[in-house]
């Protein structure tokens, strides 16, 4: 990573602005899963170890504008306090005059948590005003939030013209492994994508092919691809509008192309209809397929046998359905035994090696969904590309 980080600034004394990302799972007001606040902890305390105060942002969910307590930080800040073992001072607001002056006041050592910057419709933006008004709450801006890095907002893009910026640990380790999937990769490199459309994912096959040695297509988007080989998939989802694209990637990709060959069908889309495995060029009227079968499983076995990078994203069945979760949970396993480097990209796949109890036998799980595709894409990320080099 050619990006200064927390280790490459003088902190002592300074107050220090900084971007997190605490968009967590709520319920009833409590954080029902705190991996984002956690997986931020290790910047926070080294910035507090540096004898520097600590001015904490970040957003949360879709509020309407304006202040809504659904959408407050709170509970967050709650949680953090109780990881750090000190009060976190929760302020009114991201920006004014009151926020300004309880930052002023801050003592090394001491925490506050600024309110949700959705509450400001401007934030989305990108308005320079805003993001003038945050820079005016610290002296130097680390930007730990890797799982906002793809949006130019005030918060994360804006308030670098600011301040001098650079990247925590956390954003630091996501650059470095994803960034072993996209430049100078390990080989043999095996890459893994599923999720429901090839229409999101369009420009990770394409720029993961001119990187990988085979590439594994499960999930909703393998339908596509199979019915752009010929076979009738039924009731299954197929994006009739990606077919064309599907038969173009298919036909300069060689061999290395990895479809399903058999799959669990169902005759309704729902947690209890009737299942059956088959063939995919067996399909019967009236069903459809929900995840891959065991004939698939071993040929996924044996494809990543020697593998020395593996990159997963996206599940390769229905896995909120326990009917349909095999597929994902058995491909979880596969990756957990392989001695590969295994880095799996956010989101749903993050979920799926968490539900399979696998997730601390990855080498990284990506806390960003669409951030980590992007960067997959070879997208530069406007959050990263406004740090110091």
């Amino acid at each position: 990573m050619n990006k200064k980080t927390v280790r490459d600034i003088d902190l002592k004394g300074k107050r220090v602005l900084m971007r997190v990302d605490f968009n967590v799972p709520m319920e009833g007001g409590k954080v029902t899963d705190d991996k984002r606040i956690k997986a931020s902890l290790p910047t926070i305390k080294f910035v507090l170890d540096q004898g520097a105060s600590l001015v904490l942002m970040s957003h949360l969910g879709r509020p309407k504008g304006g202040f809504d307590p659904e959408f407050s930080l709170k509970a967050a800040a709650n949680v953090l306090a109780g990881y750090l073992g000190i009060p976190v001072q929760m302020a009114p607001d991201c920006v004014g005059p009151e926020v300004e002056k309880m930052a002023k006041a801050l003592k090394p050592g001491g925490v506050i948590m600024l309110e949700n910057t959705r509450f400001h419709p401007e934030e989305e933006k990108n308005d320079p005003e805003l993001a003038r008004k945050m820079a005016a709450l610290g002296e130097v801006f680390v930007n730990d939030a890797f799982g906002s890095a793809h949006r130019a907002h005030s918060s994360t893009e804006g308030v670098a013209h600011f301040l001098p910026a650079v990247s925590g640990f956390l954003m630091e380790k996501e650059l470095e492994y994803l960034g072993r999937a996209t430049t100078n990769p390990e080989h043999p490199y095996i890459a893994i994508l599923g999720g429901a459309k090839i229409s999101d994912k369009i420009l990770v096959v394409e720029n993961l092919l001119t990187k990988c040695d085979k590439l594994i297509i499960g999930g909703g988007m393998a339908n596509t691809f199979l019915t752009a080989i010929g076979l009738n998939m039924r009731d299954s989802l197929v994006e009739a509008g990606s077919i064309d694209t599907a038969k173009a990637i298919l036909a300069k990709s060689g061999n290395r192309i990895i479809l399903p060959v058999d799959a669990v069908i169902a005759d309704k889309f729902e947690a209890e209809a009737n299942n059956k495995i088959v063939d995919v060029d067996k399909i019967p009227a009236g069903w459809r397929m929900m995840d891959v079968g065991p004939k698939t499983l071993e040929l996924y076995k044996e494809t990543l046998k020697g593998a020395k990078l593996i990159v997963w994203n996206g599940p390769v069945g229905v896995f909120e359905m326990p009917k349909f979760a095999e597929g994902t949970f058995s491909l979880a396993r596969l990756l957990a035994e392989s001695g590969a480097t295994t880095v799996i990209g956010g989101g749903d796949s993050a979920s799926a090696v968490k539900k399979a109890g696998v997730a601390n036998k990855m080498t990284f799980v990506s806390t960003g969904g669409g951030a980590s595709l992007e960067f997959l894409e070879g997208k530069e990320l406007p959050g990263v590309a406004a740090l110091l080099d």
